[in-house]
């Protein structure tokens, strides 16, 4: 099965060329779309390095990658996703299906469990157009010994997430991990959704903090992109979730979610047990993306 190759490996290749004339550069911004940076952004990139390159008569391939690193910086967000003490804190996980949205939220209450000693956690099955996705959580929610709030399928998730939060309120829960569905295929029905379920927790929260957390598949490429702008359009996304990261040669789309939408990330998946996700690292992501890793 034909591999795709990463920016890192791409770069590589450019520099045994040994040539920076201009098909040098042309080849880069190839190999940054092919990335997922973008065309526009590969441009302007491009364009910086070359002037770089020019003026501090940079040679190696160890100094144009830390060029190339050190501009990158500048466009990555990174935003933590601690939830808040003495304060009931809801999550409300976003996404379009397949993303993996359910198995993520299972991730993020391990985490939180493990790693910043909050045991009271609540899930709530907000995708109640997935029987399969109700079911999900609920195996997670008994696999971690979770409370898991679920109606039928077919039930109004808007109630579904009322009820969660309502039961989180009486038990004196920290956090509320609460599922959605993403039908994508049907917008209006998506956007009327999520603005009924935004208006619900706003409601409900009573002085709580409240997080909207978009998740996107590192492997969608350009398509997470869209996604991110329609979701952030009708909902205000707080933060994101890289996943599948582990499974892409390319994983580049972060840095024009977050140059043009001003989207920090908070995490990364990076396989399938509940242990695989750690917070976004922006330095050691960028040494991977450029390939700062394999000096």
């Amino acid at each position: 099965m034909f591999k795709k190759k990463s920016l890192a490996t791409k770069i590589r290749e450019l520099f045994k060329i040994g040539n920076r004339d201009e098909q040098f550069f042309d080849d880069l911004e190839d190999a940054l779309i092919e990335g997922d940076i973008g065309a526009k952004l590969a441009m302007e990139i491009s364009d910086h390095l070359k002037e770089k390159i020019k003026s501090e008569k940079l040679k190696s391939r160890d100094e144009f990658t830390s060029a190339l690193k050190n501009l990158l910086e500048g466009y990555v967000m990174v935003k933590d996703l601690t939830p808040e003490k003495d304060a009931l804190n809801v999550f409300l996980v976003l996404g379009v299906n397949g993303v993996g949205k359910t198995s993520t939220i299972a991730k993020l209450a391990n985490y939180y469990m493990q790693k910043k000693n909050l045991p009271k956690i609540l899930l709530s099955a907000g995708d109640t157009f997935r029987a399969a996705a109700i079911d999900q959580l609920k195996y997670f929610g008994k696999k971690m010994n979770l409370p898991v709030i679920s109606q039928p399928p077919g039930s109004d998730p808007g109630a579904v997430i009322f009820d969660s939060i309502t039961s989180a309120q009486a038990k004196g829960m920290d956090l509320v991990l609460a599922d959605t569905a993403g039908r994508m295929h049907n917008r209006e029905n998506l956007v009327k959704e999520l603005e009924k379920i935004d208006k619900i927790v706003k409601g409900k929260i009573n002085g709580g903090s409240y997080k909207k957390i978009l998740i996107i598949d590192a492997t969608t490429g350009q398509n997470a992109l869209q996604q991110a702008e329609i979701f952030n359009e009708f909902i205000n996304i707080d933060s994101i979730i890289l996943t599948k990261y582990d499974s892409t040669a390319k994983g580049g789309i972060v840095v024009p979610i977050c140059k043009k939408l001003g989207l920090p990330f908070s995490f990364m998946t990076v396989g399938e047990t509940i242990d695989d996700i750690t917070p976004f690292n922006k330095s050691g992501y960028l040494d991977t993306l450029v390939g700062q890793d394999e000096n």
